[in-house]
């Protein structure tokens, strides 16, 4: 039975640009995965206590960072002018000058400033249903929420929709209210907006959605012991084992089923999936215990979506994008991405994703700003703990990328496939991964500038507080201090790469094997006069298969 007739067949997201193709959903995903790497029995619970663990392992040894620091509120904002694309291109109406006014309902561009009445919701499901659809079919609307409900969703679309798809410009208003799915109720998402939807949420818990059966029972080959660190080549093209394509996970599914990239039913998007030509906007709204059989545990956006004093908390994605997953437009301002775990890579967030098999294709990241914003204690087998991009530009300013836990690089951070990344005034701290790049890391072809940021407390296999692999970083006015390294290089571990140090301190980094401040292997490192490599053990370049000019000791 369903709760409504389907208004809208568009279901899929599709892709927008040519760097974004079309996807396709694998059939046949079932059964339950038991994470036998690490003794967890299962996705949705083995997943979140990864990332419980991951704080723990994190906080232990004196590594642990002040989570409830100063914030961000008086930092000096924006990107330093000149600087092509950046930051100071998009702030002009931005969150601050679109608040007021906007999203209690009583003011519209075309009412020129008259009342606009808002329909008033009861506390029944059913009520809010026919609501959607009255707004569907009447050019959308704005809907009050009963206040301190509960609206329970017990049935769905054949399309997977607890909700009926955002076909117009609809708003849901909340007063403490949610909007949950019955958990003995078949799977299904919350909120699917369309490819001419244009929705916005303020004050909503959207919780427990949950699209494809998450995969159970099938060992992660790929995945190391969190307990341990997994063997180290020092060779120059020592293979990335974190990476998507090294960790096959459900090695049955959609066997025997034809790709078909029109697939109906979709498994991205637990919480809500944005398609491609369709808006979504969210303030002080949080996505809490989410799961996606595909990409994007909370938020599956491949249209444009904001977020504005949200929470991405609990959720989980078998692919990529355990919070949120991006092949669009992705904002995000003054908001939390906490808790979430992945499979494949993004524990926080994903920009784009490298598929391991041919049953789904890549897909190439699209744009991601975010502003003032924690990302911390999220987890992923693959890379990528805080946030993963492949392909795609991401720029984070004012923000904290803290106590994230990756099994493949990238603890707090992973850029790959060309990818572009901007870090201003971000503190990177204390992330782990079981393999390269504690805090950063920074692979194929990726370019990547740090600016007056903080790389600190963090711990790898090799290059603990960034790692790059035939790829360009410029530290300029950064800090990269106080990392550890199980093998080699605490600080910057550069092969067949590019690193500009200018005004930038690496010091009192820590490894096992020399150096413990910087090594380049066939790169090309410049240090100008205003930087220091110094205090580093057990050595600052020394050990280091080539020389790192004025590096001493």
């Amino acid at each position: 039975m369903s709760n409504y007739q389907a208004q809208n067949n568009a279901v899929n997201p599709q892709a927008a640009s040519k760097r974004r193709r079309k996807l396709w959903i694998a059939a046949g995903l079932t059964g339950a995965v038991s994470i036998a790497a690490v003794g967890l029995t299962g996705v949705g619970a083995g997943a979140r206590d990864l990332a419980q663990n991951a704080a723990q392992i994190a906080s232990s040894g004196g590594q642990g960072a002040d989570a409830g620091g100063e914030g961000h509120e008086g930092r000096e904002g924006g990107w330093e002018e000149g600087r092509e694309g950046g930051w100071e291109d998009h702030r002009e109406g931005g969150w601050e000058d679109r608040r007021g006014g906007d999203w209690d309902g009583n003011r519209d561009a075309g009412d020129r400033g008259k009342k606009k009445r808002g329909k008033e919701v009861p506390c029944k499901t059913d009520k809010l249903i026919q609501a959607i659809v009255y707004a569907n079919n009447n050019q959308g609307g704005v809907l009050e929420l009963a206040k301190d409900c509960t609206y329970t969703l017990t049935r769905s679309d054949d399309e997977g929709n607890g909700l009926p798809i955002i076909e117009e410009r609809i708003t849901l208003l909340g007063d403490n209210t949610k909007i949950v799915r019955d958990g003995q109720a078949d799977n299904f998402r919350i909120l699917n907006v369309g490819r001419s939807g244009h929705l916005k949420v303020k004050d909503l818990v959207i919780k427990g959605g949950q699209v494809g059966p998450l995969a159970t029972d099938v060992p992660v080959d790929g995945a190391a012991d969190p307990g341990g660190m997994p063997p180290f080549s020092n060779s120059a093209d020592a293979p990335q084992d974190g990476d998507p394509g090294a960790m096959p996970v459900c090695g049955d599914c959609g066997k025997g089923a034809k790709p078909d990239h029109h697939e109906r039913h979709s498994n991205d998007g637990g919480g809500v999936l944005v398609q491609d030509g369709g808006t979504a906007e969210f303030e002080k709204t949080h996505f809490v215990d989410n799961q996606a059989g595909g990409v994007g545990g909370g938020i599956a956006n491949f249209g444009k979506t904001e977020l504005y004093h949200t929470t991405a908390d609990g959720n989980t994605s078998l692919l990529q994008g355990g919070g949120i997953f991006n092949a669009g437009v992705l904002r995000t301002s003054k908001s939390t991405v906490k808790t979430n775990n992945a499979i494949l890579a993004g524990g926080g967030i994903a920009n784009g994703a490298k598929f391991a098999d041919e049953e789904r294709r890549d897909i190439k990241g699209g744009t991601v700003w975010i502003e003032k914003t924690e990302i911390f204690n999220n987890a992923t087998f693959g890379p990528g703990g805080g946030l993963s991009d492949f392909g795609g530009n991401t720029m984070i300013d004012q923000s904290r990328v803290i106590r994230n836990v990756a099994n493949g690089s990238g603890g707090g951070i992973s850029a790959a496939g060309r990818s572009s990344l901007d870090v201003k005034e971000t503190e990177v701290i204390d992330n782990i991964t079981f393999m390269y790049g504690g805090g950063l890391s920074l692979r194929d072809g990726t370019v990547a500038n740090v600016v007056k940021s903080e790389i600190k407390k963090n711990r790898a296999v090799d290059g603990a507080g960034a790692y790059n692999h035939r790829s360009e970083v410029t530290f300029r006015d950064s800090t990269i201090s106080d990392n550890f390294a199980g093998n080699s290089t605490g600080g910057v571990y550069n092969v067949r790469g590019e690193v500009d140090l200018s005004k930038t301190k690496v010091s009192r980094n820590l490894s096992k094997i020399a150096p413990g401040g910087m090594f380049n292997e066939r790169g090309e490192v410049t240090v100008d006069n205003k930087s220091a490599i110094k205090g580093n053990t057990p050595t600052n370049c020394e050990g280091s298969p080539d020389p790192i000019e004025n590096c001493f000791g």
